[in-house]
Formats: C-alpha cells, structure tokens, sequence
C-alpha cells in the first residue's frame, strides 16, 4: 500500500493507494470476450433507415434515448437528406436527428416532451 499526500485548495489530504494485481484466471477469460464481438456486429450493422408496411415509407429511428424538445419537420414536408427532422436532449445536450435521404414526411411518431428509446421509431419518410 503507497500513502501519497495530495492538496487540493490549498487544503492537504492523505490518500491510501493499495495495488491490485489481476488474477491469473482473469486472462483465460479475455479469449471469451471477442466471442461475443461477432455476435454484436451484425446489429450495429442495421441501416439507418429500415423499411416500414406496405406503402407506408422509411422508418426513421432514433439514434438515442431521450426527451424530444422539437418536431422540427411536419407531416407533408419534403425534406433532404440531413435536414433535421427532430431534436432530442439526452444528458443535457441536444442532439439533431436528421433524416437519412430525401422525401416526404409521412408521418411524425413522437411530440414535443415525449420521451424516447433508442432505434425506437420515431418518424415515416416517403
């Protein structure tokens, strides 16, 4: 154990440090974990946008939870691809959520102080 003396604001503080050395049956274990990597990549590999019912139109989801605090895009509009469609706050930060391609809004999912999952759908593009 290392006893370290530290200060902070001009006030002075002792800090016991104890090192822990890994366990040697820790390092069969690290083999396993790229096991589990493959089986993950497949669902970060969804498309951004993934098809909805018959004649519906894209999905459009949600790259993050949080609080939605504005409907940007309206039911009608046409939009480009990476015009904002909805701004969502998550940990205090706003973050915009554009729309992967060009078309038509069909129909918008979520409303202004509606909380949100991630990849939950949150918008229609035609």
């Amino acid at each position: 154990m290392k006893v370290y003396k530290i200060k902070v604001n001009g006030k002075s503080y002792r800090v016991e440090l104890e090192a822990i050395d890994e366990v040697a049956s820790a390092a069969p274990a690290a083999p396993a974990a790229p096991a589990a990597k493959p089986a993950e990549a497949p669902k970060k590999a969804e498309p951004a946008a993934a098809p909805a019912a018959a004649g519906e139109g894209q999905q459009v989801p949600s790259p993050i939870q949080g609080a939605v605090v504005k409907v940007v895009a309206k039911e009608g509009s046409h939009v480009k691809k990476g015009d904002v469609l909805i701004v969502i706050e998550a940990m205090k930060l706003e973050n915009d959520v554009v729309s992967p391609f060009d078309g038509e809004v069909v129909k918008i999912l979520v409303e202004k102080g509606q909380t949100v999952t991630a990849k939950e759908v949150i918008a229609l593009i035609k």
